[in-house]
């Protein structure tokens, strides 16, 4: 009898937990650091919509209710560099090339297929929910690997299954006057948000038109957001509005510094060189560049300070085919192919 009721209570913890169960089962480490997973079932964000966010306390509480089954969270974020431009290969599809410059983060590529939503894949900062270097999730089922599923809720990047695209790029400051009647989102929330809802750029800006937004951290943040259909824009908060910055070229560019008015206020970094840079590859190409191209500009510009090399990883997203590639730190011979595939719902 002691081992039957021991069976049912397995049995009924394994119903309960099917989807945290099955998403934990696909985490695959790829390289040290570096892992993919596929998010099983619904992470509620059509219910974090409802009232949103106003600090990242109150995302801890609402993951850790409805995604971590009582787990705490601590959401840890500081500032980054990062670079990312939008323009087309040979063949004429669109690309959107991208590094994240950071302190040493291990990252997560996962796939999320919401029943009311978009398929998407993104790249989510683990260290923005307690991993580091002496503390790695490991492949499949382990405790230790439970709070990856706060991963739907903490993109920095991300494609969706209509090629909609958007990442998020550090800035040195911003200005938004919040509206009492808006919900409020956070960075990677709004990340989600346009993954989730997004068809196009336009799309996206009214989606994002909708809410307020803080920055994580109080680490102020633009977005480039493109489409397959290659218009490609940045969202900066600025003169206490969300302020759209249209490209004037074929290609569009975004670094750590303020493009609104042409203002070109940055960190003090290497953001403008890094800029130009891109800049430079791509007038010198026609605004063309092959895969290849791109992972060796991409690498290429990737941020070293005092010696240490702070790029963590860099994406390539094609928006016509809804593929790209994935590689850490530099390492573009660790690289992995990806692809967004809608597939039936999984109840």
């Amino acid at each position: 009898m002691i081992i039957a009721g021991i069976i049912l209570i397995l049995v009924a913890l394994a119903l309960l937990f099917r989807h945290e169960l099955k998403t934990l089962s696909s985490l695959k480490e790829r390289s040290t650091g570096a892992y993919t997973m596929t998010y099983d079932g619904d992470y509620g964000f059509d219910e974090f919509l409802e009232t949103g966010a106003s600090s990242d306390k109150d995302i801890e509480i609402f993951v850790t209710k409805r995604l971590l089954k009582g787990l705490p969270i601590k959401l840890n974020v500081t500032d980054a560099g990062c670079t990312a431009f939008v323009t087309r290969n040979e063949e004429g599809d669109v690309i959107y090339g991208r590094n994240f410059d950071f302190t040493y983060a291990p990252f997560v590529q996962v796939y999320t297929n919401p029943d009311n939503g978009y398929a998407s894949v993104s790249t989510v900062n683990l260290s923005f929910a307690g991993y580091g270097d002496d503390n790695l999730p490991t492949s499949g089922i382990a405790i230790n690997n439970f709070l990856t599923l706060a991963a739907p809720f903490l993109p920095f990047d991300g494609m969706n299954e209509k090629g909609v695209s958007m990442a998020l790029l550090a800035v040195p400051e911003a200005d938004m006057k919040n509206d009492d009647n808006k919900v409020t989102l956070n960075t990677t929330t709004a990340i989600r948000l346009v993954l989730d809802k997004a068809a196009t750029v336009d799309e996206a800006i009214e989606l994002l038109k909708q809410y307020n937004i803080y920055f994580s951290g109080d680490v102020t943040c633009h977005f480039l957001i493109a489409d397959a259909s290659g218009r490609s824009v940045i969202i900066e908060y600025y003169d206490g509005a969300l302020q759209v910055i249209e490209a004037d070229t074929d290609y569009q560019i975004a670094s750590n510094f303020i493009a609104y008015h042409d203002l070109k206020i940055g960190e003090g970094f290497t953001e403008f060189e890094r800029y130009g840079a891109v800049e430079e590859v791509l007038k010198s190409n026609n605004n063309i560049v092959t895969t290849d191209e791109c992972a060796d500009l991409l690498n290429k510009i990737g941020v070293y300070n005092n010696g240490i090399d702070m790029l963590q990883w860099s994406v390539v997203y094609n928006l016509t085919d809804k593929t790209g590639l994935i590689w850490p730190h530099r390492n573009s011979s660790q690289a992995w192919d990806f692809a967004i595939k809608k597939e039936e719902k999984q109840k």
